[in-house]
């Protein structure tokens, strides 16, 4: 699994000793206060992302259902169309429990990589490719079926193969593989 690092610097102040480079010898609270130590973070992977923000817990019930863990943390990049719980939950009763089984598993699939887009396109790409296409773009997604993107009063909306949207609420969530724009319904294919 690989992670986009990046560092953060941070200038130790007060009365803190710090190690040097080496981690050999230890310099005075006065030299340490004028070196930056260098802290290595990873960010997270789309799954990672999803993970750690509990809006998004059925999302990831359903991706380990899938067996799609493996690939929302590959290299990608991937753009995903994030649904919510709320989004899970506007769906007919009993669907998600009825996806989640392990015989529907092809069906969750199918669903799931419906709101996956190769490549990373952040809102601003976004918003450009759609008023360049009079307000209607079409996007081909990792299940072969496309989503069409449009703007309404100037909210980004998803458009499934059924006609129905849902509206992008929350844009460019980074991820070292990718980037989630959070969607409030659950995109549906033929």
């Amino acid at each position: 699994m690989k992670f986009l690092k990046s560092t953060l610097f941070l200038a130790l102040m007060g009365a803190v000793s710090a190690v040097n480079a080496q981690g050999s010898d230890m310099t005075s609270a006065t030299e340490a206060a004028d070196q930056p130590v260098r802290i290595e973070v990873q960010t997270p992977t789309i799954v990672g992302v999803a993970s750690s923000n509990e809006v998004f817990s059925t999302l990831v019930t359903a991706v380990a259902a899938a067996d799609l863990v493996g690939t929302l943390e590959s290299a990608g990049p991937f753009t995903v169309f994030a649904p919510t719980n709320d989004a899970f939950a506007k769906l007919p009763a009993g669907t998600v429990e009825t996806l989640l089984k392990p015989e529907n598993k092809e069906g969750l699939k199918n669903v799931l990589t419906y709101h996956v887009v190769a490549g990373k396109f952040m809102a601003a790409d976004v918003v450009k490719a759609i008023q360049s296409n009079n307000n209607a773009f079409s996007v081909k997604t990792a299940n072969g079926q496309s989503l069409t993107l449009s703007l309404v009063d100037g909210a980004v909306m998803v458009t499934d193969a059924k006609g129905n949207s849902a509206k992008v609420t929350a844009t460019d969530v980074a991820a070292s593989n990718g980037v989630i724009h959070v969607i409030d319904a659950v995109a549906l294919p033929q």
